[in-house]
């Protein structure tokens, strides 16, 4: 599983306390300097010692672990801290020069109540967006708050235009990322079942598709036909969106025709420029998977403001 992918986490500790389960929650609520993870990450914890999630990309996890065995029995929420000046830090593998706090909670009404994990699930399922606040007690309760404060947002979508040899390397990559990939093709030799195995293309037009796809502010359109009657429509249509990554095959020359073309459909400057073309980060791409590479990375820094 993606250690990112909060949705897939989150209907985890779900059917593990469907079924009985007795589970912690870690949380990484503070960071200081090189820390290998986000605030907000998570590591789920059953009380067969199997687990999901990250909190440190491997270096602390045993150790935490360890503790939510104890949360678990006490029921009672517990705060641990590593740096690089904590010898038991060391011992335990972080050594890269940072230092984080993890809140490890019981599934329970105590830390992080079944309930909580419930509306969660939900929310994130139907695309709504969910502000959590921890007090100081290390209990979790929806909304604004004193305390730590985690906004859970649905898993972001990636709408690609055009079934082509660069979207079926694309497709497996959004999915690591924690993306739900799209595809849309009208041209019925594209959109041939073999060619994605466990994702159905949609044989509309792009504008067509986007309009009920309703790309958000967590939606990235990509257009990769090469061919101005499909890509043109599904960039007007994510222009007029709150898409946050908006990209185009093609070279500056391309680039720079499709603009022309976009300022005559009446966009201003500020528009155009939401258009990243040519597509992907110049990594010297010279293959189609090499050029999804550079597509998934461009897209990730747009969206982390790198």
């Amino acid at each position: 599983m993606n250690g990112d992918d909060t949705a897939a986490l989150i209907a985890t500790l779900r059917g593990w306390i469907a079924a009985g389960h007795k589970a912690a929650i870690a949380t990484v609520i503070e960071t200081w300097g090189s820390a290998p993870r986000r605030t907000g990450a998570h590591l789920l914890i059953r009380d067969d010692g199997l687990f999901e999630g990250s909190v440190s990309g491997g270096c602390v996890e045993g150790d935490v672990i360890a503790a939510a065995a104890d949360v678990i029995a006490v029921n009672a929420p517990k705060r641990l801290e590593y740096g690089v000046a904590d010898a038991r830090a060391w011992e335990v593998g972080l050594a890269c020069g940072g230092r984080i706090a993890v809140l490890v909670q019981p599934a329970s009404e105590a830390g992080f109540a079944p309930a909580l994990a419930e509306r969660l699930g939900k929310a994130l399922a139907g695309g709504e967006s969910v502000r959590v606040t921890t007090d100081a007690d290390g209990v979790s309760r929806e909304g604004e708050g004193e305390g730590f404060s985690r906004l859970y947002e649905p898993a972001g979508r990636l709408m690609i235009v055009g079934a082509v040899h660069i979207a079926q390397a694309l497709v497996p990559m959004a999915e690591l990322l924690g993306y739900v990939p799209l595809v849309v093709d009208p041209r019925g030799s594209f959109a041939a079942a073999e060619r994605f195995s466990h994702i159905t293309v949609d044989p509309r037009w792009p504008d067509e598709a986007l309009a009920d796809w309703k790309p958000d502010g967590a939606s990235a359109v990509v257009a990769l036909t090469h061919d101005s009657k499909l890509d043109d429509p599904a960039l007007i249509a994510a222009l007029n969106s709150p898409a946050f990554y908006i990209a185009a095959l093609g070279s500056r020359k391309n680039q720079a025709i499709r603009r022309e073309r976009l300022a005559a459909a009446g966009f201003d400057e500020a528009a155009l420029a939401r258009v990243q073309g040519p597509a992907g980060l110049a990594i010297g791409a010279a293959n189609p998977a090499e050029i999804a590479l550079s597509i998934a990375a461009q897209m990730i820094a747009v969206r982390r403001g790198a």
